[in-house]
């Protein structure tokens, strides 16, 4: 992992943004104390601590769901005679869509082997957060449902945190999501404590003097999106270029403070 000047107490450059994979977090299960053993990562990653007030801690909604438990046996799931139907025509698992079904407020649309729903959060999207994907060696008869409450997930992590190190740090709880009319997904904060999740820009002017009528910055999703690539390459350590610093359950982000001043959660 490359060197972080941040952690040697050498002034950062402007505008950069670090993210670091944090070290030893095992494969998740259920009713591990997930707080703790992400303060042990902190501990045990070179160069992250000490924490600062202006990082923040990306945790992705898998560890979360499978430490709570939020996870589902489909080898017990009876699925309804129109999903059997629906699977045998778009080669789905009948099973995880009915649990979609049961987890879901209402559905938008069902057609083309694709399941749009709300979920109970207020979530719209595909499957419903019902994910069948990293289940270790249950993969196939097991999926894992979004986290019942993720603010309050985000919040016990981030005490966790503040009682170990000291330190208030945000903690956001990342999931990846489609875009309507886009290919490709991309992570968006579903839960999120100790910052605000919206930067609202309305009333204040833009670089030429115009009063800004309708910009309001999803601050949330941008920081949840900045580790993606760090996940998946395995990189200890890349440069984004967002004007703060971050840090995340397999990744921190650093770089100077744009914490939002009020807090929620």
């Amino acid at each position: 992992m490359s060197s972080d000047p941040t952690a040697q107490g050498t002034a950062q450059p402007s505008g950069r943004v670090t993210v670091i994979a944090l070290e030893g977090v095992p494969e998740i299960r259920p009713g591990d104390d997930l707080a703790a053993m992400l303060v042990e990562a902190l501990r045990a990653t070179p160069l992250v601590l000490p924490l600062r007030d202006d990082d923040v801690l990306v945790v992705t909604q898998k560890v979360v769901s499978k430490a709570e438990g939020a996870i589902v046996n489909l080898t017990a799931v009876e699925p309804r005679p129109e999903l059997v139907a629906f699977a045998e025509r778009w080669d789905r698992d009948a099973r995880q869509l009915e649990v979609v079904l049961r987890e879901a407020r209402r559905v938008v649309r069902m057609a083309n082997g694709v399941l749009i729903t709300e979920t109970h959060h207020g979530f719209i999207c595909a499957n419903g957060g019902v994910d069948a994907s990293n289940m270790g060696p249950l993969s196939g008869d097991v999926v894992t449902l979004l986290p019942v409450d993720p603010d309050a997930s985000a919040g016990r992590i981030r005490a966790a945190v503040e009682r170990a190190f000291g330190v208030d740090v945000p903690v956001l709880i990342s999931d990846s999501f489609g875009r309507t009319w886009r290919w490709g997904i991309t992570d968006v904060a579903i839960g999120v404590s100790g910052m605000l999740p919206l930067d609202d820009l309305r009333g204040t002017p833009d670089a030429d003097g115009r009063i800004m009528r309708s910009t309001v910055r999803a601050t949330a999703d941008e920081i949840a999106t900045a580790p993606a690539p760090t996940a998946a390459s395995h990189h200890g350590h890349a440069s984004l270029p967002a004007p703060r610093r971050v840090i995340v359950t397999m990744i921190r982000m650093t770089g100077p403070s744009a914490r939002t001043s009020a807090a929620r959660g």
